[in-house]
């Protein structure tokens, strides 16, 4: 009963958001140039690279379009392919084995090479998917929501092309937004684990893939809807994070609560692994956020810097309010907040300034380690990673905070329109686009999850649960015993 009135509640909300933004999504639009140099991140991936630093040549007025819009010619940059390859790399680096590691330890250790082996077979499956359909879909055509067929097959990419960059092959473009769809997919894992199936893993992941990732990354990186209204999102607050929350949080509703959850402790089995894996997760996230700066200029230096401030104020913020509240400081806190501040600064991290991304980080400790406890127990929910305590509620409060700190007046650059930024308008662009991701990925979510649930089943059986995954489902154990 309790489920029921759960989903019920969500899905309410679900169609409250969506009613919302019918009714205001006029409020969206700006002028025709915004529309033009909306795009951020991986996108400063649809600007040339010296659009994604905050100069005022990037914002021109309208009757200066027609020079403005002159297109850069391309011509492979040296340095900035360079950097753009060790970037990608390093989000690589941050889903194998960093995310694997950091959700391995969170788990049981009966559990632990399942774990591994979502992540790892999740990643293998996008990046295969990514470059049949899903870069085309992502980064052709000119729609609000779907690109285009027309580099299906990756058809027409050649080492001679250029995608959204002009100074880096379009290969090295392909496969940096690809690490991209990869790791998102994978974190949703950390909703169900320990509990489904690994054939619904799969299933639910093409899907999800196919109808939340790939469509919120052309509306918001491609050209599509919110990145053509000036929603700012410098790496994947909503794209990456809040989408990957909202669907492992309908996950957890859906698949239901572990055996044993509220009445036995379901502790972590190595914090020592999960240590290792927050530490990958932060290094890589340098190519995650820095990177997305699409050129190796002083925009991936800001946003270097950013990630570094604002996951070290998220750390201490965290451990800070565990302190009060329990006593003591953990170890699974520190690791968490850090995790905090790396979400939370993601869409803001070419967008604020060095003070701005401390107290972004400072804020985003304390509301997601609210979000893991306070929040968690309100929705009684098992998101057994917390998932969407820490990657929606973190993405959500970045996204929206990203509007307050990008303002000069607070150390930000301004946005892509520096000469036209206005706070307040800002702030509401990206609560439209937070309500927008949450009812989109929300609504595939769960018909993603349905249908997995009709072809295969969501859960494993009660005693394959009790006896752990690594033995049921994959005939191995990750420890000798």
């Amino acid at each position: 009963r309790h489920k029921r009135n759960a989903m019920k509640k969500l899905l309410a909300s679900f169609i409250l958001g969506l009613s919302l933004l019918s009714g205001g999504s006029a409020v969206l639009a700006q002028a025709p140039a915004t529309a033009e140099a909306a795009t951020s991140a991986p996108a400063a991936a649809a600007e040339a690279p010296a659009a994604a630093a905050p100069a005022p040549a990037a914002a021109v007025a309208p009757a200066e379009a027609p020079a403005a819009a002159a297109a850069p010619v391309p011509k492979v940059d040296s340095g900035d392919t360079a950097w753009m390859l060790t970037s990608t790399l390093l989000v690589i680096l941050m889903t194998i084995p960093g995310l694997a590691l950091f959700y391995g330890g969170l788990g049981r250790s009966k559990n632990m090479l399942s774990v591994l082996m979502q992540v790892f077979v999740v990643f293998s499956l996008i990046s295969l998917l990514w470059a049949i359909y899903g870069y085309s879909l992502a980064f052709s055509g000119e729609g609000k929501f779907f690109g285009g067929f027309d580099k299906i097959f990756l058809k027409g990419v050649t080492q001679e092309t250029f995608g959204a960059l002009t100074t880096i092959p379009e290969y090295v473009f392909l496969a940096f937004q690809g690490t991209f769809a990869a790791i998102t997919v994978a974190l949703v894992v950390g909703s169900f684990a320990e509990r489904i199936k690994f054939s619904a893993v799969l299933i639910f992941s093409v899907l999800w893939f196919t109808f939340s990732y790939v469509p919120m990354a052309h509306i918001v990186w491609g050209g599509g809807l919110l990145g053509a209204d000036g929603a700012l999102d410098f790496a994947g607050g909503t794209v990456v994070h809040i989408n990957a929350g909202i669907a492992g949080l309908v996950g957890a509703y859906m698949v239901g609560k572990r055996i044993g959850f509220g009445k036995e402790a379901l502790t972590p089995h190595s914090l020592t692994l999960t240590m290792v894996g927050a530490s990958l997760l932060w290094v890589g996230w340098f190519g995650f956020n820095a990177g997305s700066a699409g050129a190796a200029n002083a925009n991936a230096g800001l946003a270097f810097v950013n990630t570094v401030l604002a996951t070290a104020a998220a750390t201490l913020s965290w451990i800070a309010g565990e302190a009060l509240h329990k006593g003591k400081a953990s170890m699974l806190g520190a690791a968490s907040g850090a995790v905090a501040g790396l979400v939370a600064v993601t869409p803001a991290a070419g967008f604020v300034g060095p003070m701005g991304a401390i107290v972004l980080g400072l804020i985003a400790g304390v509301v997601c380690l609210w979000g893991v406890g306070g929040l968690k127990r309100m929705l009684n929910v098992d998101d057994a990673f917390d998932v969407f305590g820490v990657h929606g509620v973190g993405g959500i409060l970045g996204a929206i905070l990203t509007g307050v700190f990008a303002s000069q007046n607070l150390g930000g650059t301004g946005g892509l329109t520096p000469d036209t930024f206005v706070m307040g308008t800002q702030v509401w662009i990206q609560v439209k686009s937070v309500l927008f991701t949450i009812v989109w990925s929300g609504v595939v979510a769960f018909i993603s999850y349905k249908i997995a649930d009709l072809l295969v089943g969501l859960r494993v059986p009660e005693e394959a649960e009790r006896e752990g995954l690594d033995i049921t489902s994959h005939g191995e154990t990750a420890y000798n015993r």
